[in-house]
């Protein structure tokens, strides 16, 4: 049994995704950052043979859809993310998981890439039965999955700067020094801004991030506001 570990952040007005404003407001920003994150937990509970895992940090009772959220959420195991910054809790979200399930190798995702479906999750999954680690680089330069059959690799991650452009190089370069050289996974878009948001949206017809983005979208054109 494989640990599937979803690295998120309550969608909380002005806090979620405040890169998309303008033109969104901070509302529907953090509608489009939930749609998101449910379309990702609805693709990780249909992936078979896992164990997922949560690893949030804010309040998901403040959250835009936070009951939905909630209810998405049953039987799951939650683990409060621990750290300063991103990079310490990235690692010792590895870390928790670890802990929590030990033995089990870890395949960790975020909630930036709501297109991701079951079929990906399981091919990644395979890879990572035959090797130490995989890796999925992002196409901003970043990462979209970090899979490691020992959790304690993670703590690489320390000595990388994160949300850069050189983020995904840095990382396969500490854990390639650490003796690590991770099978490469396809190529995913990160949406960390409204232009990416508009083109993963377009080809995700009948999701809900893609009717969260169109539901933005309508409003801007009839001059709406949330």
């Amino acid at each position: 049994m494989n640990v599937l570990l979803v690295v998120a952040k309550a969608p909380v007005p002005g806090l979620a995704k405040t890169r998309f404003c303008p033109p969104a407001t901070p509302a529907q920003a953090a509608r489009v950052a939930a749609a998101a994150l449910l379309d990702t937990l609805t693709a990780v509970d249909a992936t078979a043979s896992t164990t997922p895992v949560l690893a949030y940090t804010g309040r998901l009772v403040d959250a835009e859809y936070g009951a939905e959220l909630t209810a998405a959420l049953a039987g799951w195991h939650l683990l409060p993310q621990r750290g300063d910054t991103f990079a310490d809790r990235l690692t010792n979200a590895h870390a928790d998981a670890g802990a929590a399930f030990p033995g089990r190798p870890v395949l960790q995702i975020g909630m930036d890439t709501p297109q991701i479906r079951p079929a990906v999750l399981t091919a990644a999954l395979g890879r990572l039965a035959e090797h130490d680690a995989v890796f999925g680089p992002a196409l901003d330069g970043g990462w979209w999955a970090l899979g490691l059959r020992d959790p304690a690799y993670a703590s690489v991650l320390r000595g990388v700067p994160m949300s850069t452009g050189d983020t995904g190089r840095r990382t396969l370069a500490a854990l390639r020094r650490r003796g690590v050289d991770p099978v490469i996974l396809p190529v995913l878009r990160d949406v960390d801004d409204w232009p990416t948001a508009l083109a993963v949206a377009a080809d995700l017809p009948g999701t809900r991030f893609a009717d969260e983005v169109g539901s933005v979208g309508r409003r801007l054109v009839g001059g709406g506001r949330a």
